[in-house]
């Protein structure tokens, strides 16, 4: 079993561009960080059938981790708990743990309101409606509960679209998961900035680097224009402590940093991380 992940993003509203996929690139960045590969991001509409065919997918590549983001709500397109049942064959059904949660919310909201009556709606019992087998997780923040499917080689979690509801249910009950499939792996990265040097005359120098420390990725990003060429160049590595990560980082960085010298570039160092 590897330490992946991938992830999906559900909703229309990202695919026509309404709204900018924040969720994707911040679970990403919180899995890369706890030494997590994120192997892909899939975005798919508010549509059971894409919804269970990119489960489906994903599946046969067995990533230890799958998270989905979104269509959890009581609307008629929340589409995600009906997506990931048809994906695992299951039947939908009421769960008693995902009703009580979503009954003491709505009675948390009567209680600040003055009101004692709360009705279970169906729009409200579907949010608790869940795939055979899954399990709710408390939404600290929100009303819909996240889920969490332990399948043979995945374990699927899905959260919230509402980005505070996705970061709440995160911190509280997937992190720590994560943490635990990494054990003391971790993300150590550093970006140091070129300038003089077009990225043609950068990439051997980075193909040679990473010959050299086949441990280490390094990516350039071009931040100038092609006149005035000012390269972000970042390097990264996911190591366990013990594997001297930051050493071998920098090590990188200074044969990077002296061959881009010898052929008349300027490096300036930038901000080093490491989780």
């Amino acid at each position: 079993m590897t330490r992946e992940m991938e992830i999906i993003c559900v909703g229309n509203e990202l695919l026509i561009g309404k709204t900018l996929n924040t969720n994707a690139q911040w679970i990403a960045k919180q899995a890369t960080a706890m030494g997590i590969t994120v192997k892909r991001v899939t975005v798919v509409a508010d549509d059971v059938n894409e919804i269970a065919n990119a489960i489906r997918e994903i599946l046969r590549r067995k990533p230890q981790f799958m998270i989905t983001s979104g269509g959890l709500g009581p609307t008629f397109d929340d589409k995600t708990l009906e997506g990931i049942a048809k994906a695992l064959n299951r039947k939908l059904a009421v769960n008693d743990k995902a009703l009580k949660m979503v009954r003491e919310k709505y009675e948390a909201y009567a209680m600040e309101k003055g009101t004692e009556t709360v009705e279970l709606t169906p729009p409200r019992i579907k949010m608790a409606t869940l795939p055979e087998k899954a399990e709710p997780i408390p939404n600290p923040v929100g009303t819909a509960p996240g889920i969490r499917a332990d399948l043979e080689k995945t374990m699927l979690i899905a959260l919230p679209g509402v980005p505070s509801e996705m970061k709440a249910i995160f911190h509280e009950a997937v992190e720590g998961l994560l943490k635990r499939a990494s054990g003391k792996s971790a993300f150590y990265e550093k970006s140091i900035y070129a300038d003089d040097i077009m990225e043609s005359s950068l990439a051997p120098l980075i193909d040679k680097v990473m010959q050299d420390n086949p441990s280490v990725y390094i990516k350039s990003h071009p931040r100038g224009g092609e006149n005035m060429p000012h390269i972000e160049i970042h390097v990264s590595i996911t190591s366990k402590e013990g594997e001297r990560p930051e050493e071998r980082l920098q090590k990188a960085v200074t044969q990077l940093s002296s061959a881009i010298g010898k052929i008349g570039g300027k490096v300036v160092n930038g901000k080093q991380t490491g989780a």
